[in-house]
């Protein structure tokens, strides 16, 4: 089974800011529903966690399960560029994203769903015929990319609608994939 975890909240969660890679990392209530997490999680036996390269959802992982992880960079957050760390009111965005006509450095949504689906690809191949439980620890783009992966793109290609809130889990199995 695969479950995919968001990183708890941090402060600019609360504030309503773009938080990417130069993100913060939990607050308190980001520790409390990380700890949450635990709790929900704690009939779960890990035989592998995984984590972005980001403080906030290394935490979140090391929290919830108690175990090392492997942190990979294809899980990263979402590159915002220039817009990262501003309000999400006050950002020009191009559907979901902000609008790389405007903000310099916002990766291309074609490049994040590869390294996304490359990573998920190597651990069905190394992982999807055996009978254990991995942990994935990321972000709402992270959570939707993975809910693509099983579920396949939505029509609008917003992968957001299949993401997860702050400090929340999905559970996938290869054997349901499209």
């Amino acid at each position: 089974m695969i479950y995919v975890i968001r990183h708890g909240q941090t402060d600019w969660n609360k504030e309503g800011r773009l938080q990417g890679r130069k993100g913060l990392p939990l607050n308190d209530e980001g520790v409390r529903q990380a700890e949450n997490l635990k709790q929900q999680l704690s009939h779960v036996s890990f035989d592998y966690v995984f984590s972005s390269p980001q403080k906030r959802a290394q935490e979140t992982a090391e929290i919830a399960t108690g175990m090392p992880y492997v942190t990979d960079s294809r899980l990263d957050v979402y590159d915002l560029g220039e817009a990262d760390g501003l309000l999400k009111r006050e950002v020009k965005m191009a559907g979901p994203l902000p609008d790389s006509a405007f903000y310099d450095g916002v990766e291309g949504p074609g490049e994040f769903m590869k390294r996304i689906k490359h990573f998920m690809a190597e651990i069905e191949i190394l992982h999807g015929k055996e009978d254990t439980n991995i942990l994935i620890s990321g972000h709402r783009c992270t959570t939707g990319a993975i809910g693509a992966f099983f579920n396949g793109i939505p029509d609008d290609r917003n992968i957001l609608k299949l993401s997860s809130n702050n400090g929340e889990y999905k559970e996938y199995e290869f054997t349901v994939r499209r």
